[in-house]
């Protein structure tokens, strides 16, 4: 699979569920958390799993954190972490850092001083996040405002057989597919010649009253 590679901080539900979804797609991916015994835990979940303190600028230099392509923060319920690491990474040259909020508040802070994108699990899922990250056509849109919806939909008879490009649900709906389930085969940021089959999932992203036009058409 692709050459990404992603560091996950803070392997608490969120982080472990965004991780073990990037691991199984084959990305090369890193944990770190400062508890070692949720270290051991989740060393089949990644390929290397480090033992660090995330708001130690020198342990972060130590495992080359500016080396991997995104970095995602998902230090749970210490939001002072959350953003001193943000800061660290942001000062250290990190390319992409993608955040976990606990609220608007704390999001706007993680922002403030460096996030490229702002994360709140309890409305967002670890592997719909994971999605996201791989999917570079979503970077469009702040994906995860109240307004924007990532949903899932079943292709109807009339999109049988025909390809991205002839239903041109971008132009027409105004919403992105940003993959195609098909049986157990699941094919991430799509091309534009990628046919549909009756029955396939669609996962779409959009905004919500454009979702639903497009829902109730499908």
């Amino acid at each position: 699979m692709g050459s990404q590679s992603y560091a996950i901080i803070g392997m608490g539900r969120f982080g472990a569920s965004v991780a073990q979804a990037l691991y199984s797609m084959g990305y090369d991916v890193m944990v770190m958390d400062e508890n070692e015994e949720r270290i051991q835990d989740h060393i089949n979940i990644a390929t290397h799993a480090v033992q660090a303190d995330s708001t130690d600028e020198q342990a972060l230099r130590e495992v080359g954190i500016r080396n991997f392509d995104v970095v995602v923060v998902a230090i749970g319920a210490d939001i002072q972490a959350s953003i001193l690491t943000t800061l660290i990474l942001k000062e250290l040259g990190v390319k992409m850092i993608v955040a976990k909020a606990q609220n608007e508040r704390h999001g706007q802070v993680l922002y403030k001083v460096g996030a490229d994108r702002v994360v709140f699990p309890e409305r967002d899922m670890g592997l719909r996040v994971a999605h996201n990250l791989i999917s570079p056509n979503v970077l469009d849109f702040v994906e995860l405002a109240e307004e924007y919806s990532i949903a899932e939909v079943a292709a109807s008879e009339a999109m049988d057989g025909k390809s991205l490009t002839e239903l041109d649900v971008r132009a027409r709906f105004g919403v992105n597919v940003m993959a195609i389930k098909s049986g157990n085969s699941f094919n991430i940021a799509p091309s534009a010649t990628d046919t549909i089959q009756e029955g396939d999932i669609l996962v779409v992203i959009g905004h919500n009253d454009d979702l639903k036009k497009f829902e109730e058409e499908s």
